[in-house]
C-alpha cells in the first residue's frame, strides 16, 4: 500500500477501503506523508466525493488520531452544541447557561476565529481573566457544579482534523460535504456527549449557500451520529443576514449580557430558544413543546441569567471589567425605507478586517437598524468600532443594507429542522 496508488484510485472515482483511508490520515499526522501529497489526496476527494462508508471511515480515522474525552465522572446527562460559524453568532454564550440552569450538563470545546466568522473562544477570552484552558479535573469540577463549561479544543482531540482542516483552508478545499461532515463529527464524537445539536448556517455569510446542500450535510452527520449511538439534531438557520446586532468579540459578549437583561433582537432570541429547546428535549427525552416552555421560563425568571454569571466567574472571568476601548464612527443611510436585508458576507468581511490577524478584541460593528426597521435618510444605521482607517468600510456597510419602499415582514431565522 502506498499514497500514490491510493490517490490514483480516488482520482478514478473508486471507493477506498478503511485501511487505505487510515493509512493516509495516520501518515499525514505522523509526518510520513507530506503536505503536497496530502493536498492531492484531499483534492481527489473534493473532486470525486466520498460515499457514506468512506465518509464514516474518514471520520473514524480522525477520531482515532487523538484521544476521546472521558466524561465518566460527569453527574447527569450531557449535550453538546456546535455551530458552523456565522456573522454575529454569539449563541453559545447564551445557550450554555440556559441549558445548565435546567439541569442539563453542557461540556463544550470551542474554536477560535476562522475567515469572517468569530470564534467563541475569542469572545470568551475578551472577558478579563477568563480561562479557556483548564486541566481535565477542573473541567469536570465546573461541569458538575455549574452545569456548563467551554474551553478551547485540546490539542489531542481529533488531531488529524486540525491538520487536514488547516490544509483544506489554505488550499481552498473547504466546501466539500463529506469533508465537512467528517470534520465536524470527528470532533463531536471525540468530545463524548451522548446528545448533539448542530446549528448549520445557510446563506451568503456561511460556507453552505443553499438549503439543499445543507440538508444533505445534515442527513450525513445524523447518520454518522447514529453509527456512534449519538442523538443528533440539525437546525438549519439563516445566515444571509447577521445574527443579532453586535459583531465583534467584546461587543458580542455585551449583547449576551443584554440578552439576559431582557433586551434582544428577535431573530437571536428565536434561535436561542430553538437550539436550547432541542438540547433540553433530546437530553431529557421530553417533547420539544415541553422543553421550549421550560426554556422560556428560565429566561424570564432570571435563573438563566444567574447561571451565565456563575459560569463566567467559575472560569475566572470578571465580566464587570469588560470595557470596549475603541474609537467609534457612525454609518448613516443615504436613502430612506424599510430594512429588507443586511448582507452578512459584507458585514463579516469588514468585521474580520477590523479585528485583524492580531485579533483586536475591542473592534467590531453594531447594527443600529435591523430587518424590518424603518430608516430615514441620514439616520444612523450602524456604528463601527475601530483603531485604524475606516473610510472604505463605511461605504461597504452602507451598501450592505438593502432598503424597501414597503414594510418588510421578517422571515424566520429557522429554515429547517432535520433529525
Amino acid at each position: 500500500m502506498n499514497e500514490k496508488s491510493i490517490i490514483e484510485k480516488k482520482i478514478k472515482d473508486k471507493s477506498l477501503s478503511y485501511e487505505e483511508i487510515k493509512y493516509m490520515v495516520d501518515g499525514f499526522v505522523d509526518g510520513k506523508i507530506k503536505e503536497d501529497t496530502m493536498t492531492l489526496f484531499i483534492k481527489a476527494i473534493y473532486n470525486n466525493d466520498l460515499d457514506f462508508n468512506e465518509t464514516l471511515n474518514l471520520t473514524d480515522a480522525m477520531i482515532k488520531s487523538g484521544k476521546v474525552e472521558d466524561l465518566s465522572e460527569v453527574e447527569g446527562v450531557t449535550v453538546d452544541k456546535h455551530s458552523t460559524g456565522g456573522v454575529g453568532d454569539k449563541t453559545s454564550l447564551i445557550v450554555l447557561p440556559i441549558c445548565a440552569s435546567l439541569g442539563v450538563k453542557v461540556p463544550k470545546m470551542s474554536g477560535r476565529s476562522l475567515g469572517t466568522t468569530g470564534g467563541t473562544v475569542d469572545k470568551l477570552e475578551s472577558i478579563p481573566g477568563f480561562k479557556s484552558e483548564l486541566p481535565h479535573n477542573k473541567f469536570i469540577e465546573i461541569l458538575n457544579t455549574v452545569g456548563c463549561v467551554d474551553i478551547c479544543q485540546t490539542k489531542d482531540i481529533a488531531v488529524a482534523d486540525k491538520k487536514i482542516y488547516a490544509l483544506r483552508d489554505r488550499t481552498g478545499l473547504v466546501d466539500s460535504i463529506p469533508l465537512i461532515a467528517s470534520s465536524i463529527m470527528s470532533k463531536k464524537i471525540a468530545c463524548s456527549s451522548k446528545n448533539i445539536v448542530i446549528d448549520l448556517k445557510v446563506g451568503n455569510g456561511a460556507f453552505m449557500k443553499n438549503v439543499k446542500d445543507a440538508s444533505e450535510l445534515a442527513r450525513m452527520m445524523i447518520k454518522i451520529g447514529k453509527y456512534y449511538d449519538r442523538n443528533v439534531v440539525c437546525v438549519l438557520t439563516d445566515m444571509n443576514n447577521p445574527l443579532g446586532n453586535n459583531i465583534g468579540n467584546k461587543l458580542e459578549v455585551r449583547e449576551a449580557m443584554k440578552f439576559f437583561d431582557g433586551k434582544y433582537d428577535k431573530r437571536l432570541y428565536d434561535l436561542v430558544v430553538c437550539l436550547s429547546s432541542y438540547m433540553v428535549s433530546i437530553s431529557k427525552n421530553v417533547s420539544y413543546g415541553t422543553a421550549e416552555r421550560t426554556v422560556i421560563r428560565t429566561i424570564e425568571n432570571g435563573k438563566a441569567r444567574e447561571k451565565f454569571y456563575e459560569w463566567i466567574n467559575a472560569q475566572g472571568g470578571n465580566i464587570n471589567e469588560l470595557k470596549v476601548e475603541a474609537k467609534r464612527i457612525d454609518v448613516r443611510s443615504d436613502k430612506k425605507g424599510f430594512v429588507k436585508s443586511i448582507k452578512a458576507s459584507d458585514v463579516g468581511l469588514i468585521s474580520s478586517l477590523l479585528i485583524g490577524k492580531s485579533k483586536n478584541l475591542n473592534n467590531g460593528i453594531v447594527l443600529r437598524k435591523n430587518i424590518g426597521d424603518f430608516v430615514e435618510k441620514d439616520e444612523v444605521i450602524a456604528s463601527i468600532y475601530y483603531n485604524k482607517e475606516v473610510n472604505n468600510m463605511i461605504s461597504i456597510i452602507r451598501d450592505a443594507y438593502e432598503l424597501s419602499k414597503n414594510p418588510v415582514k421578517e422571515k424566520s431565522v429557522i429554515l429547517k429542522i432535520i433529525k
